[in-house]
Protein backbone atom coordinates (compact mmCIF):
# COMPACT_ATOMS: atom_id res chain seq x y z
CA UNK A 1 0.00 0.00 0.00
CA UNK A 2 1.03 3.33 -1.06
CA UNK A 3 -0.09 5.50 2.08
CA UNK A 4 0.64 8.71 0.31
CA UNK A 5 -1.77 8.03 -2.81
CA UNK A 6 -4.56 6.96 -0.41
CA UNK A 7 -7.73 9.55 -0.87
CA UNK A 8 -8.11 12.09 2.24
CA UNK A 9 -11.21 9.94 3.15
CA UNK A 10 -9.65 6.34 2.82
CA UNK A 11 -6.79 7.39 5.15
CA UNK A 12 -8.92 9.19 7.73
CA UNK A 13 -11.06 6.02 8.34
CA UNK A 14 -7.82 4.17 8.25
CA UNK A 15 -6.11 6.23 10.94
CA UNK A 16 -9.56 6.41 13.45
CA UNK A 17 -9.63 2.35 12.94
CA UNK A 18 -5.92 2.09 13.93
CA UNK A 19 -4.88 0.83 10.68
CA UNK A 20 -2.63 3.40 10.13
CA UNK A 21 -0.71 5.54 12.59
CA UNK A 22 -1.06 9.49 11.81
CA UNK A 23 2.67 9.62 12.28
CA UNK A 24 3.32 6.45 10.63
CA UNK A 25 1.40 8.60 7.44
CA UNK A 26 2.69 12.12 8.13
CA UNK A 27 6.39 10.44 8.39
CA UNK A 28 5.37 9.02 4.76
CA UNK A 29 4.73 12.46 3.36
CA UNK A 30 7.52 14.51 4.58
CA UNK A 31 9.60 11.44 2.75
CA UNK A 32 7.36 12.25 -0.74
CA UNK A 33 7.69 16.31 0.33
CA UNK A 34 11.31 15.54 0.35
CA UNK A 35 11.55 14.15 -2.61
CA UNK A 36 9.56 15.98 -5.09
CA UNK A 37 11.29 18.89 -3.94
CA UNK A 38 12.58 20.00 -6.93
CA UNK A 39 8.68 21.10 -7.85
CA UNK A 40 8.89 24.58 -5.18
CA UNK A 41 5.69 23.82 -4.12
CA UNK A 42 6.05 25.15 -0.61
CA UNK A 43 7.63 27.89 0.95
CA UNK A 44 7.58 26.59 4.33
CA UNK A 45 7.48 23.04 5.95
CA UNK A 46 6.75 22.50 9.23
CA UNK A 47 7.73 18.55 10.36
CA UNK A 48 8.17 19.09 13.64
CA UNK A 49 5.02 20.85 14.70
CA UNK A 50 3.26 18.36 12.66
CA UNK A 51 4.62 15.36 13.74
CA UNK A 52 3.79 16.32 17.44
CA UNK A 53 0.25 16.57 16.24
CA UNK A 54 0.13 13.55 14.50
CA UNK A 55 1.54 12.28 17.87
CA UNK A 56 -1.38 14.05 19.95
CA UNK A 57 -4.20 12.48 17.10
CA UNK A 58 -2.57 8.69 17.87
CA UNK A 59 -2.76 9.40 21.71
CA UNK A 60 -6.37 10.34 21.68
CA UNK A 61 -7.26 7.82 19.40
CA UNK A 62 -5.46 5.41 21.52
CA UNK A 63 -7.06 6.32 24.65
CA UNK A 64 -10.65 6.28 22.68
CA UNK A 65 -10.83 9.46 23.30
CA UNK A 66 -13.16 11.83 20.85
CA UNK A 67 -11.67 12.86 17.62
CA UNK A 68 -12.08 15.52 14.82
CA UNK A 69 -12.99 15.12 10.97
CA UNK A 70 -9.75 15.06 9.63
CA UNK A 71 -8.32 13.35 12.53
CA UNK A 72 -4.73 12.62 11.49
CA UNK A 73 -5.10 13.66 7.99
CA UNK A 74 -1.58 15.74 6.45
CA UNK A 75 -3.11 19.04 4.86
CA UNK A 76 -1.28 21.85 3.32
CA UNK A 77 -2.54 25.68 3.44
CA UNK A 78 -1.60 28.35 0.82
CA UNK A 79 0.83 30.88 2.69
CA UNK A 80 -1.60 33.80 2.40
CA UNK A 81 -3.68 31.81 5.40
CA UNK A 82 -2.36 33.10 8.47
CA UNK A 83 -1.22 30.24 10.56
CA UNK A 84 -0.03 31.35 14.20
CA UNK A 85 3.41 30.77 15.24
CA UNK A 86 4.31 29.57 11.44
CA UNK A 87 5.23 32.16 9.09
CA UNK A 88 3.13 33.83 6.47
CA UNK A 89 4.67 35.37 3.29
CA UNK A 90 2.26 35.93 0.52
CA UNK A 91 4.94 34.79 -1.40
CA UNK A 92 6.58 38.05 -0.96
CA UNK A 93 9.75 39.86 -0.01
CA UNK A 94 7.38 42.37 1.93
CA UNK A 95 6.03 39.78 4.96
CA UNK A 96 9.28 37.54 4.44
CA UNK A 97 9.81 37.43 8.18
CA UNK A 98 5.92 37.78 9.10
CA UNK A 99 4.88 35.25 11.70
CA UNK A 100 1.17 36.10 12.62
CA UNK A 101 0.09 36.36 16.06
CA UNK A 102 -3.49 34.84 15.30
CA UNK A 103 -4.71 31.65 13.20
CA UNK A 104 -7.19 32.91 10.56
CA UNK A 105 -10.37 31.20 11.09
CA UNK A 106 -10.20 28.11 8.60
CA UNK A 107 -6.77 27.47 10.34
CA UNK A 108 -8.67 26.91 13.75
CA UNK A 109 -11.52 24.59 12.25
CA UNK A 110 -8.40 22.49 10.27
CA UNK A 111 -6.87 22.12 14.16
CA UNK A 112 -10.28 21.41 15.79
CA UNK A 113 -10.60 18.98 13.37
CA UNK A 114 -7.59 17.35 14.33
CA UNK A 115 -5.87 18.12 10.86
CA UNK A 116 -2.01 17.91 10.73
CA UNK A 117 -0.65 20.64 9.06
CA UNK A 118 2.63 20.11 6.97
CA UNK A 119 3.77 23.10 5.30
CA UNK A 120 2.53 26.54 3.68
CA UNK A 121 2.24 26.39 0.08
CA UNK A 122 3.89 28.92 -2.69
CA UNK A 123 1.75 31.42 -4.90
CA UNK A 124 1.60 34.06 -6.88
CA UNK A 125 2.75 37.12 -4.89
CA UNK A 126 -0.10 38.37 -2.77
CA UNK A 127 -2.27 35.87 -4.95
CA UNK A 128 -1.94 37.66 -7.90
CA UNK A 129 -1.09 35.98 -11.08
CA UNK A 130 -2.08 32.95 -13.48
CA UNK A 131 1.19 30.53 -13.25
CA UNK A 132 2.81 30.59 -9.86
CA UNK A 133 5.74 32.48 -11.53
CA UNK A 134 5.42 35.67 -9.96
CA UNK A 135 6.55 34.21 -6.29
CA UNK A 136 9.69 35.87 -4.65
CA UNK A 137 10.62 32.49 -3.24
CA UNK A 138 10.75 31.18 -7.32
CA UNK A 139 8.25 29.37 -9.69
CA UNK A 140 6.40 26.52 -8.69
CA UNK A 141 6.38 23.33 -10.99
CA UNK A 142 3.43 20.96 -12.27
CA UNK A 143 3.95 17.56 -10.88
CA UNK A 144 2.06 15.90 -14.16
CA UNK A 145 5.06 17.85 -16.40
CA UNK A 146 7.47 19.76 -14.24
CA UNK A 147 8.78 21.96 -17.42
CA UNK A 148 5.15 23.66 -17.17
CA UNK A 149 3.47 26.10 -14.68
CA UNK A 150 1.29 24.35 -12.64
CA UNK A 151 -1.24 27.86 -12.74
CA UNK A 152 -1.81 30.71 -10.17
CA UNK A 153 -2.35 31.59 -7.78
CA UNK A 154 -3.14 28.69 -5.46
CA UNK A 155 -0.22 26.75 -7.61
CA UNK A 156 1.39 25.35 -4.94
CA UNK A 157 -1.39 24.06 -3.33
CA UNK A 158 -2.89 21.96 -6.26
CA UNK A 159 0.54 20.81 -7.31
CA UNK A 160 1.39 19.60 -4.16
CA UNK A 161 -2.00 17.69 -4.06
CA UNK A 162 -0.87 16.35 -7.20
CA UNK A 163 2.62 15.47 -6.39
CA UNK A 164 1.13 13.67 -3.31
CA UNK A 165 2.43 15.87 -0.41
CA UNK A 166 -0.34 16.20 1.20
CA UNK A 167 -4.18 14.61 1.17
CA UNK A 168 -5.72 18.11 0.11
CA UNK A 169 -5.00 21.83 0.18
CA UNK A 170 -6.21 24.90 0.86
CA UNK A 171 -6.50 28.06 -1.59
CA UNK A 172 -7.91 31.02 -2.54
CA UNK A 173 -9.83 31.85 -5.19
CA UNK A 174 -9.83 35.92 -6.67
CA UNK A 175 -10.27 35.26 -10.30
CA UNK A 176 -10.15 31.29 -10.76
CA UNK A 177 -6.69 30.99 -8.73
CA UNK A 178 -8.24 27.27 -7.09
CA UNK A 179 -10.33 26.68 -10.30
CA UNK A 180 -7.08 26.78 -12.92
CA UNK A 181 -4.63 25.06 -10.82
CA UNK A 182 -6.35 22.64 -9.92
CA UNK A 183 -7.92 22.07 -14.22
CA UNK A 184 -4.23 22.26 -14.96
CA UNK A 185 -2.20 19.95 -12.37
CA UNK A 186 -5.64 17.64 -12.95
CA UNK A 187 -7.32 17.55 -9.50
CA UNK A 188 -10.53 18.74 -8.19
CA UNK A 189 -10.83 22.87 -7.19
CA UNK A 190 -14.09 24.01 -5.45
CA UNK A 191 -14.92 28.12 -5.39
CA UNK A 192 -16.98 27.78 -2.33
CA UNK A 193 -20.31 30.40 -2.67
CA UNK A 194 -18.99 33.72 -1.64
CA UNK A 195 -19.34 34.48 2.44
CA UNK A 196 -20.01 30.44 2.29
CA UNK A 197 -15.91 29.87 4.41
CA UNK A 198 -14.44 32.45 6.24
CA UNK A 199 -11.95 35.22 4.91
CA UNK A 200 -11.02 36.42 8.67
CA UNK A 201 -7.04 35.74 8.12
CA UNK A 202 -7.00 35.75 4.85
CA UNK A 203 -4.12 38.31 3.54
CA UNK A 204 -6.72 40.98 1.70
CA UNK A 205 -6.27 41.08 -2.59
CA UNK A 206 -9.72 41.95 -3.11
CA UNK A 207 -12.13 41.20 -0.71
CA UNK A 208 -15.39 41.52 -2.43
CA UNK A 209 -13.86 38.60 -4.61
CA UNK A 210 -11.69 36.76 -2.41
CA UNK A 211 -13.01 32.90 -0.96
CA UNK A 212 -10.98 29.69 0.23
CA UNK A 213 -11.63 26.75 -1.12
CA UNK A 214 -10.70 23.11 -1.19
CA UNK A 215 -8.03 21.12 -3.18
CA UNK A 216 -8.45 18.04 -3.98
CA UNK A 217 -7.69 14.79 -5.56
CA UNK A 218 -11.20 13.59 -5.41
CA UNK A 219 -15.08 15.35 -4.95
CA UNK A 220 -15.48 12.84 -1.90
CA UNK A 221 -12.50 14.75 -0.29
CA UNK A 222 -13.34 18.14 -1.85
CA UNK A 223 -16.87 17.63 0.25
CA UNK A 224 -14.64 16.19 3.21
CA UNK A 225 -12.78 19.55 3.67
CA UNK A 226 -15.55 22.23 2.84
CA UNK A 227 -17.38 20.51 5.54
CA UNK A 228 -14.89 21.16 7.95
CA UNK A 229 -13.86 25.03 6.85
CA UNK A 230 -17.17 26.48 5.97
CA UNK A 231 -19.86 27.72 8.19
CA UNK A 232 -20.53 31.62 10.00
CA UNK A 233 -17.96 33.53 11.53
CA UNK A 234 -18.52 36.63 13.80
CA UNK A 235 -15.21 37.63 12.75
CA UNK A 236 -15.78 38.32 9.01
CA UNK A 237 -18.70 40.50 9.08
CA UNK A 238 -19.62 39.30 5.45
CA UNK A 239 -19.72 35.68 6.32
CA UNK A 240 -23.19 33.70 5.64
CA UNK A 241 -25.22 32.18 8.52
CA UNK A 242 -25.70 28.92 6.37
CA UNK A 243 -24.08 25.34 7.04
CA UNK A 244 -24.68 22.02 5.40
CA UNK A 245 -23.35 18.69 5.88
CA UNK A 246 -21.97 18.95 2.62
CA UNK A 247 -20.74 15.35 2.34
CA UNK A 248 -24.50 14.76 2.74
CA UNK A 249 -24.97 15.13 -1.37
CA UNK A 250 -26.36 12.91 -4.01
CA UNK A 251 -24.91 11.72 -7.04
CA UNK A 252 -26.22 12.35 -10.48
CA UNK A 253 -28.03 13.94 -13.12
CA UNK A 254 -31.07 12.21 -14.13
CA UNK A 255 -33.71 15.04 -14.90
CA UNK A 256 -31.47 17.70 -13.92
CA UNK A 257 -30.53 20.50 -16.85
CA UNK A 258 -27.13 21.54 -17.89
CA UNK A 259 -26.86 25.08 -19.64
CA UNK A 260 -23.98 25.67 -22.01
CA UNK A 261 -23.46 29.00 -22.52
CA UNK A 262 -22.95 29.90 -25.95
CA UNK A 263 -20.39 32.61 -25.09
CA UNK A 264 -18.41 29.82 -23.73
CA UNK A 265 -17.63 27.90 -26.74
CA UNK A 266 -18.26 30.68 -29.65
CA UNK A 267 -14.65 32.12 -29.25
CA UNK A 268 -11.33 31.05 -29.99
CA UNK A 269 -9.60 29.12 -27.99
CA UNK A 270 -7.62 25.51 -27.69
CA UNK A 271 -9.79 22.70 -29.73
CA UNK A 272 -8.52 19.74 -27.64
CA UNK A 273 -9.88 21.73 -24.19
CA UNK A 274 -13.21 22.29 -26.25
CA UNK A 275 -13.71 19.07 -27.19
CA UNK A 276 -12.76 17.26 -23.93
CA UNK A 277 -15.62 19.57 -22.33
CA UNK A 278 -18.06 18.92 -25.10
CA UNK A 279 -17.29 15.39 -24.67
CA UNK A 280 -17.98 15.29 -21.27
CA UNK A 281 -21.29 16.98 -21.50
CA UNK A 282 -22.15 14.42 -23.99
CA UNK A 283 -21.65 11.77 -20.96
CA UNK A 284 -23.82 14.12 -18.78
CA UNK A 285 -26.30 13.80 -21.38
CA UNK A 286 -26.30 9.98 -21.71
CA UNK A 287 -26.40 9.87 -17.27
CA UNK A 288 -29.74 11.67 -17.92
CA UNK A 289 -29.23 15.23 -18.04
CA UNK A 290 -30.58 17.63 -20.39
CA UNK A 291 -28.53 19.75 -21.95
CA UNK A 292 -29.60 23.51 -22.79
CA UNK A 293 -28.38 26.30 -24.51
CA UNK A 294 -28.11 29.57 -22.83
CA UNK A 295 -26.70 32.94 -23.28
CA UNK A 296 -24.61 35.28 -20.50
CA UNK A 297 -24.57 38.16 -23.20
CA UNK A 298 -22.49 40.32 -20.51
CA UNK A 299 -19.28 37.40 -20.87
CA UNK A 300 -16.89 39.55 -22.59
CA UNK A 301 -17.42 42.26 -20.90
CA UNK A 302 -16.37 40.09 -17.38
CA UNK A 303 -12.29 40.08 -17.70
CA UNK A 304 -12.33 44.16 -17.85
CA UNK A 305 -14.85 44.03 -15.08
CA UNK A 306 -13.21 41.66 -13.00
CA UNK A 307 -9.67 43.83 -13.64
CA UNK A 308 -11.15 47.33 -13.10
CA UNK A 309 -12.33 45.42 -9.47
CA UNK A 310 -9.87 43.89 -7.85
CA UNK A 311 -6.63 46.03 -8.75
CA UNK A 312 -8.95 48.94 -7.34
CA UNK A 313 -9.48 46.86 -4.11
CA UNK A 314 -6.09 45.85 -4.26
CA UNK A 315 -4.49 48.81 -4.72
CA UNK A 316 -6.65 49.92 -1.34
CA UNK A 317 -5.57 46.27 0.27
CA UNK A 318 -2.12 47.06 0.02
CA UNK A 319 -2.04 50.75 1.04
CA UNK A 320 -1.16 49.33 4.71
CA UNK A 321 2.19 47.25 3.10
CA UNK A 322 4.40 50.49 3.98
CA UNK A 323 7.65 49.68 5.70
CA UNK A 324 6.31 51.33 8.34
CA UNK A 325 3.13 49.52 9.67
CA UNK A 326 3.63 46.10 7.67
CA UNK A 327 6.52 44.41 6.11
CA UNK A 328 10.26 44.90 5.60
CA UNK A 329 10.98 48.46 5.66
CA UNK A 330 14.04 49.61 3.56
CA UNK A 331 16.80 52.11 4.75
CA UNK A 332 15.14 55.95 4.21
CA UNK A 333 15.38 59.52 5.58
CA UNK A 334 12.02 60.11 6.34
CA UNK A 335 8.60 58.45 5.96
CA UNK A 336 7.75 59.34 2.62
CA UNK A 337 11.39 57.75 1.44
CA UNK A 338 10.31 54.75 3.77
CA UNK A 339 7.33 54.17 1.53
CA UNK A 340 8.98 54.68 -1.71
CA UNK A 341 11.92 52.76 -0.79
CA UNK A 342 10.13 49.73 0.43
CA UNK A 343 7.76 48.85 -2.17
CA UNK A 344 10.00 49.51 -4.73
CA UNK A 345 12.37 47.35 -3.41
CA UNK A 346 10.11 44.53 -1.64
CA UNK A 347 6.95 44.58 -3.88
CA UNK A 348 6.90 42.49 -6.78
CA UNK A 349 6.40 43.49 -10.95
CA UNK A 350 2.88 41.85 -10.98
CA UNK A 351 2.10 43.65 -7.66
CA UNK A 352 2.75 46.82 -8.63
CA UNK A 353 1.38 46.40 -11.79
CA UNK A 354 -2.19 46.02 -10.44
CA UNK A 355 -1.57 48.80 -7.52
CA UNK A 356 -0.96 51.15 -10.39
CA UNK A 357 -3.88 49.94 -12.53
CA UNK A 358 -6.18 50.31 -9.37
CA UNK A 359 -5.12 53.68 -8.40
CA UNK A 360 -5.59 54.72 -11.90
CA UNK A 361 -9.32 53.43 -11.94
CA UNK A 362 -9.64 55.30 -8.48
CA UNK A 363 -8.66 58.64 -9.75
CA UNK A 364 -10.72 61.34 -9.74
CA UNK A 365 -10.68 61.98 -13.22
CA UNK A 366 -11.15 58.32 -14.38
CA UNK A 367 -13.50 56.76 -11.67
CA UNK A 368 -16.74 57.21 -13.21
CA UNK A 369 -15.15 56.19 -16.51
CA UNK A 370 -13.68 53.00 -15.05
CA UNK A 371 -14.41 51.56 -11.57
CA UNK A 372 -18.46 52.80 -11.46
CA UNK A 373 -18.76 51.64 -14.93
CA UNK A 374 -17.46 48.17 -13.73
CA UNK A 375 -19.62 48.30 -10.52
CA UNK A 376 -22.77 48.22 -12.59
CA UNK A 377 -21.51 45.79 -15.11
CA UNK A 378 -21.08 43.74 -12.42
CA UNK A 379 -24.51 43.84 -11.17
CA UNK A 380 -25.64 43.03 -14.72
CA UNK A 381 -23.45 39.85 -14.62
CA UNK A 382 -24.40 38.62 -11.52
CA UNK A 383 -28.76 39.11 -12.64
CA UNK A 384 -27.55 37.32 -15.89
CA UNK A 385 -26.13 34.42 -13.93
CA UNK A 386 -29.07 34.64 -11.57
CA UNK A 387 -31.66 34.07 -14.80
CA UNK A 388 -29.13 31.21 -16.33
CA UNK A 389 -29.66 29.48 -12.87
CA UNK A 390 -33.51 29.70 -12.68
CA UNK A 391 -33.41 28.06 -16.44
CA UNK A 392 -31.12 25.43 -15.44
CA UNK A 393 -29.53 23.33 -12.74
CA UNK A 394 -25.95 24.10 -13.86
CA UNK A 395 -23.76 25.96 -16.31
CA UNK A 396 -21.00 23.94 -17.91
CA UNK A 397 -18.06 24.85 -20.06
CA UNK A 398 -14.04 24.81 -19.41
CA UNK A 399 -11.85 25.74 -16.35
CA UNK A 400 -9.58 27.30 -18.74
CA UNK A 401 -9.03 27.83 -22.58
CA UNK A 402 -5.38 26.26 -22.74
CA UNK A 403 -3.63 23.44 -20.67
CA UNK A 404 -1.00 24.27 -18.69
CA UNK A 405 1.44 26.66 -20.73
CA UNK A 406 5.70 26.46 -20.57
CA UNK A 407 7.61 27.58 -17.37
CA UNK A 408 8.97 31.12 -18.82
CA UNK A 409 6.06 32.28 -20.40
CA UNK A 410 4.67 32.38 -23.52
CA UNK A 411 3.51 35.88 -23.45
CA UNK A 412 5.17 38.99 -24.93
CA UNK A 413 2.47 40.93 -22.57
CA UNK A 414 1.73 40.60 -19.22
CA UNK A 415 -1.94 41.52 -20.34
CA UNK A 416 -1.86 38.07 -22.61
CA UNK A 417 -1.89 36.37 -19.70
CA UNK A 418 -5.02 37.87 -17.68
CA UNK A 419 -6.92 35.65 -20.55
CA UNK A 420 -6.25 32.21 -18.58
CA UNK A 421 -8.48 33.79 -16.74
CA UNK A 422 -11.61 34.27 -18.97
CA UNK A 423 -13.79 31.52 -17.88
CA UNK A 424 -13.38 31.61 -14.40
CA UNK A 425 -13.67 35.01 -13.55
CA UNK A 426 -17.32 35.66 -14.13
CA UNK A 427 -17.87 33.16 -11.34
CA UNK A 428 -15.85 35.49 -8.93
CA UNK A 429 -18.27 38.50 -9.82
CA UNK A 430 -21.60 36.14 -9.32
CA UNK A 431 -20.40 35.48 -6.21
CA UNK A 432 -21.51 31.44 -7.11
CA UNK A 433 -19.66 28.53 -6.25
CA UNK A 434 -17.57 26.76 -8.94
CA UNK A 435 -15.76 23.21 -9.13
CA UNK A 436 -13.00 22.08 -11.37
CA UNK A 437 -13.08 18.87 -12.31
CA UNK A 438 -10.61 16.61 -14.64
CA UNK A 439 -12.49 15.65 -17.71
CA UNK A 440 -9.44 14.44 -19.68
CA UNK A 441 -6.23 15.27 -21.09
CA UNK A 442 -4.53 16.77 -24.19
CA UNK A 443 -2.39 14.54 -26.42
CA UNK A 444 0.64 15.94 -24.54
CA UNK A 445 -0.90 14.18 -21.59
CA UNK A 446 -1.68 17.51 -19.96
CA UNK A 447 -5.07 17.54 -17.84
CA UNK A 448 -7.99 19.44 -18.92
CA UNK A 449 -10.45 20.86 -16.66
CA UNK A 450 -14.42 20.99 -16.81
CA UNK A 451 -15.76 23.95 -14.68
CA UNK A 452 -19.05 23.42 -13.42
CA UNK A 453 -21.07 26.69 -11.91
CA UNK A 454 -24.04 26.46 -9.50
CA UNK A 455 -26.38 28.20 -7.62
CA UNK A 456 -26.14 30.20 -4.72
CA UNK A 457 -25.22 27.75 -1.47
CA UNK A 458 -25.68 25.14 -4.32
CA UNK A 459 -22.28 22.89 -3.34
CA UNK A 460 -23.83 19.54 -2.17
CA UNK A 461 -25.80 19.53 -5.80
CA UNK A 462 -22.14 20.41 -7.14
CA UNK A 463 -20.17 17.79 -5.52
CA UNK A 464 -23.04 15.56 -6.65
CA UNK A 465 -22.94 16.28 -10.49
CA UNK A 466 -19.19 16.57 -10.47
CA UNK A 467 -19.26 12.78 -9.02
CA UNK A 468 -20.97 12.15 -11.69
CA UNK A 469 -18.69 12.76 -14.25
CA UNK A 470 -15.77 11.23 -12.21
CA UNK A 471 -17.95 7.98 -12.07
CA UNK A 472 -18.45 8.46 -16.01
CA UNK A 473 -15.23 9.10 -16.70
CA UNK A 474 -13.67 5.86 -14.47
Amino acid sequence: MDIVKLSLTDVRDKIAAKKLSSVEVTKAIFDRIKETADLNTLITVTEQSALEKAAEVDGKIARGEKIGALAGVPIIVKDNISTSGIRTTCASRFLSNYVPPFDATVIKKLKAADAVIVGKANMDEFAMGSSNENSAFGPVRNAVDPTRVPGGSSGGSASSVAAFQAFGALGSDTGGSIRQPASFCGVVGLKPTYSAVSRFGLVAFASSLDQIGPITRCVRDNAELLNVIAGHDEMDSTSAFVKEDYTDYKTGVKGKTIGIAKEFFDREFSAEVKNAVLAAAKLYEKAGAVLKEISISSFDAALATYYIIACAEASSNLARFDGVKYGLRADADDYIDIYYKSRTAYFGAEVKRRIMIGNYVLSSGYYDAYYLKASKVRTKIKAEFDAALKECDFILGPTSPTTAFKLGGDFTDPSEAYTADIFTVPVNIAGNPAISIPCGADKSGLPIGLQLIGRSFGERELFGAAETLEKELG
